[in-house]
């Protein structure tokens, strides 16, 4: 569905370009936006090398191993069912530590698995179990201590301060979090 509305876009941008008369600024656009397109993404897969490798070392020191570690008893009070799958809890765990790190990216694999060993418990294989549903609330709620993919961007951007979005970031995504796990704990009784 997206590839039609894009091409909808771009095929009455060039034809308004045209009927207007402008189709030179039309192109020149074209070829501008994809020059700084290529300049940004250069810029971020800079970034994001130093930050992988920033959490390589956090990873390697056992940094991540130590957030893990505080992370686990809470967990344990929030998933029901997935507290007594070692394999559940620990994909989770770690799905969770590269999130708050802020590396999505690194955190896919583990939240595939999470989900994986979560449907493996799971007691009715047609329905999304409550630990599936909060893992998934918590997995696109999480806290960022590190949020590194926007600060890539805001650095390849030239900010003043890419680093400023580091304190917002870590309120507004614990209220978020804590909104979503009370909405999911409410919820689950009712359905």
């Amino acid at each position: 569905m997206i590839n039609y509305i894009w091409f909808f876009m771009i095929f009455f941008g060039v034809v308004l370009g045209f009927f207007t008369g402008k189709v030179e600024i039309v192109s020149k656009s074209v070829i501008d936006s994809a020059a700084s397109t290529v300049e940004l993404m250069i810029g971020l897969v800079g970034i994001m090398c130093l930050w992988c490798g920033i959490m390589k070392i956090a990873e390697k020191s056992g940094l991540t191993g130590k957030i893990a570690k505080v992370l686990r008893p809470i967990l344990n009070l929030l998933f029901k069912e997935a507290s007594h799958s070692d394999r559940a809890m620990g994909a989770i765990v770690m799905n969770l530590t590269a999130n708050m790190m802020g590396l999505s990216n690194a955190a896919t694999p583990f939240g595939i698995k999470a989900m994986e060993e979560l449907q493996k418990i799971n007691e009715d294989k047609k329905r999304a179990s409550d630990d599936m549903a909060l893992f998934i609330v918590l997995n696109a709620a999480c806290i960022q201590l590190g949020p590194t993919t926007i600060i890539s961007i805001r650095a390849a951007c030239n900010s003043q301060n890419p680093g400023g979005i580091i304190i917002p970031s870590i309120i507004t995504t614990a209220c978020a979090a804590l909104v979503g796990v009370s909405a999911c704990k409410l919820l689950e009784r009712y359905f």
